[in-house]
Order: C-alpha cells, then sequence, then structure tokens
C-alpha cells in the first residue's frame, strides 16, 4: 500500500493509490502529454491503471481524464452527477455518493462532501484492513467527513489558503467569498482542526491542494507544526511535483527496479 501524486492545487490534480494489487488514478487535470510525463517520473505509464476515479467535475480535477482514458482503455468512476455534468467522459461508470464500490482488489468509499459541484466525493480505498484516504475540495468539516476518514494509514488533506491571504490578495470579491464559503475550500485552520481529531501515531499525512497565491510553505509549517507529533510523518505536496511515492511502491515495478539493479 502507497501513494504518490502526479501534481496538487488549482492548475491540476491527481493522486496516484497502490493497495494490494491494483493501481487506481484519483483526478486527472493535466493534458495526456503532462500526465504521461508525470506518471513516467513515478515509474509508471498510463497502461499500469487499473482504474481513474474522478472526485468532482471542476476543471483542475477533470480535464485529463477523457484523453487519458480513450488512449488507453482506462475505466473510469464517478458519482452520476458529476457525469451529467462532465458529459465529455463517455462509457464511465456511475456510482451513487453513499455507496461503496470494488475496483480489483480495493474497496472504494466514495464520501459526500460540501463543495460547490454537482455530487462531489472524495474517497477512502481500502484492502486487507489498510486505508488510504484523499480528501481535498470541500469548504467545510462534516462530521459524515470525520468518521469517514478516522482510522486511515495515509491520508492526503487540503489545506487550501490563509484567510488573511485570501481576503486580502488579488482575487474578485466574488471568488474570495467561493473559496473562502461552506463549499469552498478548507482553510490552513480548518484542516489543522481536522487532523487534530483523526490524528493518530502511524497516520502518514501529505497536506495538499495548497493555493500558490493565497497560502505559503511558512504559514503552513507555523500551523501544522503542533501536531507533527501526532502522526507518523507529514509533508506537504506542490502543484509542480506533486509528492514521491509514500509508502509501498507498485510491487511490479519495485522487481522491474531490483532486477535492473
Amino acid at each position: 500500500m502507497g501513494f504518490a501524486s502526479l501534481g496538487s492545487g488549482s492548475r491540476g490534480n491527481g493522486t496516484i493509490v497502490w493497495v494490494g494489487n491494483t493501481l487506481v488514478l484519483v483526478d486527472c487535470g493535466f493534458t495526456l502529454k503532462q500526465t504521461e510525463a508525470r506518471l513516467a517520473r513515478l515509474g509508471l505509464s498510463a497502461g499500469d491503471l487499473d482504474a481513474i476515479l474522478v472526485s468532482h467535475e471542476h476543471t483542475d480535477h477533470i480535464s485529463g481524464v477523457a484523453p487519458l482514458a480513450h488512449k488507453y482503455a482506462i475505466p473510469v468512476h464517478a458519482s452520476y452527477g458529476t457525469l451529467k455534468k462532465a458529459r465529455e467522459i463517455s462509457g464511465a461508470v456511475p456510482f451513487d455518493g453513499d455507496s461503496g464500490f470494488v475496483v480489483g482488489d480495493v474497496s472504494i468509499n466514495p464520501v459526500r462532501v460540501p463543495h460547490d459541484s454537482r455530487e462531489p466525493t472524495q474517497f477512502v480505498l481500502e484492502s486487507g484492513g489498510q486505508r488510504i484516504g484523499v480528501l481535498s475540495d470541500l469548504g467545510c468539516v462534516t462530521q459524515h467527513v470525520v468518521e469517514q476518514f478516522s482510522g486511515c494509514d495515509y491520508l492526503l488533506l487540503e489545506a487550501n489558503h490563509d484567510r488573511t491571504m485570501l481576503f486580502n490578495g488579488s482575487y474578485p470579491h466574488r471568488l474570495k467569498q467561493r473559496v473562502g464559503a461552506n463549499h469552498g475550500h478548507l482553510s490552513n485552520e480548518q484542516s489543522c482542526t481536522l487532523l487534530g481529531n483523526i490524528a493518530h501515531e502511524n497516520l502518514h499525512v501529505v497536506i495538499g491542494h495548497v493555493s500558490e497565491q493565497n497560502n505559503c510553505s511558512g504559514l503552513l509549517q507555523s500551523v501544522f507544526a503542533p501536531l507533527e507529533s501526532t502522526v507518523s510523518t507529514l509533508q506537504f505536496a506542490t502543484q509542480a511535483n506533486g509528492f514521491d511515492w509514500i509508502g509501498e511502491r507498485p510491487l511490479s515495478r519495485q522487481i522491474s527496479f531490483d532486477q535492473v539493479l
């Protein structure tokens, strides 16, 4: 079990999750060429993917899904609501935002979240009692979210903005209101509070979907510093590089790498 990121932020998102013998890409907001290059950086090709999960229809999460899925014949799974808005994704398998399903040997639990899209979900992927959570693009933390993401072994968690930077920054007023609202994105403080409620000593955490305009590494380090001792590892994803593998790399790729050595 392990996960990695193609990139995380408002200009494109994609999270690779390796569970059991199944390799899943959660969202794809990059061009086909960018996606192929970013996968290669992680030791993968698109043909290795067993499925693509789509959290919602916003461009930074979905723009690269259709080209990638079409070229490599990758099954796509998205909520009924998402597929009604994302008509460019043909042949996708719809799911209900409250019902789990299985891909390969992974149980996938969609988790409804408050966000300004149609039937947005985030995901907990589980196999053999181990759980990886991918949680971004929500404007507030609900009890349902806390319950569903408790007990994860690995977690990608959004900390999008610092509220002072957001409301004093250059965004138009309407966009500031949207980002900071209950159906927008999590602030550093909201994310920190959520993590404080679900942290445990074996949890590996990556903070992602960080705004390049309304956040900075210094603020993130300061806000999350008190929680570093409560989890196993804590690091930060970037838009340019995402993050490298945490946990295990895909077994077949690891064997191939070892054979080369």
